[in-house]
């Protein structure tokens, strides 16, 4: 029987590796417009806590239909894991956002993002540490190899100035990340991937508001229309697009991809992010990626290759991480 089971898995996982890919690239670079279209907005007097809460806020309205019809019949799973859902809406939407913004207030972009896209390295430790998945020499390689790649797109060789608050800051915004890779491969609690992104939407709305409410966190406006490179919009729209595509999709492809290919997996297809930050910047705001940067993004795609090929010679059929979970 238990043979039977491990067969039923491994090809469960086999058949799920193109829709996992899929999901992760789909969700990095997703992810990855927000910042662009972001800019934008900052530009024309919008605060970043406005326009981060505006666009979870917008994601939870987008979901919800989808959460809500794939929570039928599953209320127990909620009840079971209200702690879980705290935790996921606190850190990997709340906390996550308002760590990162507070980071570039003390330090540059540059190293605040280097620091926060460690998190796959931690996801690593913490599944070796929690769960005994040792990693190998070749994901270890592709560990070093995303890392140098990083340095190298977020054009770092110039030298940056840094302070200790904004390091801090930004080391939370990693723990977040890191939390946001964990709970997304944990197939175990119950939960639909789309109901654990449309509630943990809505728990991390609800944060930010009160972070705004508060004072914690400024909220402002601006008005009239938003310049690109190739042209104006008006203001409503790149916020449509933060809230749909950048928020609702985000998050509902990441943890799809997160419980068909696990943590670590997943975390490091998340390092597609920052390639697809700097496309998007290129295209939208006619910030051209120079040589540096398209030799890093080469080191981390080899780096991300180099993972995967790394994991699927390290978690047996089976156990935790074979099957996605945390």
């Amino acid at each position: 029987m238990s043979a039977i089971a491990d067969d039923v898995t491994e090809i469960r996982v086999a058949r799920g590796d193109g829709a996992g890919l899929l999901a992760a690239l789909v969700s990095a670079t997703s992810f990855g417009l927000s910042g662009p279209l972001a800019r934008g907005l900052l530009d024309t007097g919008w605060s970043p806590g406005a326009v981060v809460l505006v666009r979870v806020a917008l994601g939870a309205i987008v979901l919800a239909p989808l959460g809500v019809a794939s929570l039928r019949g599953r209320a127990a799973a909620v009840r079971r894991n209200v702690g879980l859902v705290l935790v996921y809406g606190v850190m990997a939407v709340a906390a996550c956002q308002f760590c990162y913004f507070s980071a570039v207030r003390h330090m540059q972009v540059g190293p605040a993002l280097l620091i926060e896209y460690a998190a796959p390295l931690l996801v690593v430790a913490w599944m070796w540490l929690r769960h005994g998945h040792r990693p190998g020499r070749v994901t270890l390689l592709g560990a070093a190899l995303a890392v140098v790649g990083l340095v190298l797109v977020l054009d770092l060789v110039g030298g940056a100035s840094v302070s200790v608050a904004g390091v801090l800051w930004a080391v939370g915004a990693m723990v977040s990340v890191t939390a946001y890779f964990v709970i997304n491969g944990d197939d175990t609690t119950g939960l639909p991937p789309l109901a654990l992104a449309w509630l943990g939407l809505v728990v991390g709305a609800a944060g930010l508001a009160l972070l705004g409410v508060t004072g914690l966190m400024p909220l402002h406006g601006g008005g009239g229309e938003v310049a690109f490179a190739d042209g104006r919009t008006p203001w409503w729209l790149p916020l449509l697009l933060l809230g749909v595509v950048t928020a609702a999709l985000s998050y509902a492809t990441g943890v799809v991809a997160g419980r068909r290919l696990g943590s670590r997996v997943s975390s490091f297809l998340g390092l597609f992010e920052v390639l697809a930050a700097v496309l998007f910047s290129w295209l939208l705001l006619g910030e051209l990626p120079g040589p540096v940067q398209l030799a890093g993004g080469l080191l981390v795609l080899a780096g991300v290759v180099a993972v995967r090929l790394g994991e699927s010679g390290v978690a047996a059929p089976g156990t935790p991480e074979a099957t996605g979970s945390a």
